[in-house]
């Protein structure tokens, strides 16, 4: 079955602090990741809450790279959603975590807009990846 868009939900554990706290460095890695994940860049904006957090979106010509941090949990919440054929979002998924230092993550990828004869549906499949070091 065909899917219209690739949408990859990701809970990262034992995220640097010090990285996902920072609006100006996660633009930079949301920037370098839709470059790396063949993505058009179309708008950008990122927000620091007070004491702690940044949420932040890339909208793509294929659709958005979106994130909320919890830096005092070391916890992002990362969503990467693209239709078409030309963008690579597992790229895009991989390049954040390893640049936000993650330990662990849980990642489900849904395939979006799967035609069911005259209707629409989703399929998802979620696994576990291990960061940490040995």
């Amino acid at each position: 079955m065909e899917a219209i868009g690739m949408h990859y939900i990701v809970e990262a554990s034992g995220c640097d602090p010090a990285i996902i706290g920072d609006p100006v460095r996660a633009r930079e890695i949301f920037l370098a990741a839709a470059k790396v994940a063949n993505m058009d860049v179309k708008a950008v904006h990122f927000y620091k809450f007070f004491p702690s957090g940044t949420s932040g979106v890339v909208v793509v010509s294929e659709s958005h790279i979106s994130v909320h941090t919890w830096p005092e949990n070391g916890y992002a919440a990362l969503d990467v959603y693209t239709c078409g054929e030309k963008a690579q979002p597992e790229k895009a998924v991989e390049f954040i975590l390893q640049a936000f230092r993650v330990r662990h993550a849980h990642i489900t990828e849904v395939q979006r807009g799967v035609k069911d004869e005259d209707t629409y549906t989703h399929t998802t499949m979620t696994w576990e990846e291990d960061y940490s070091e040995d």
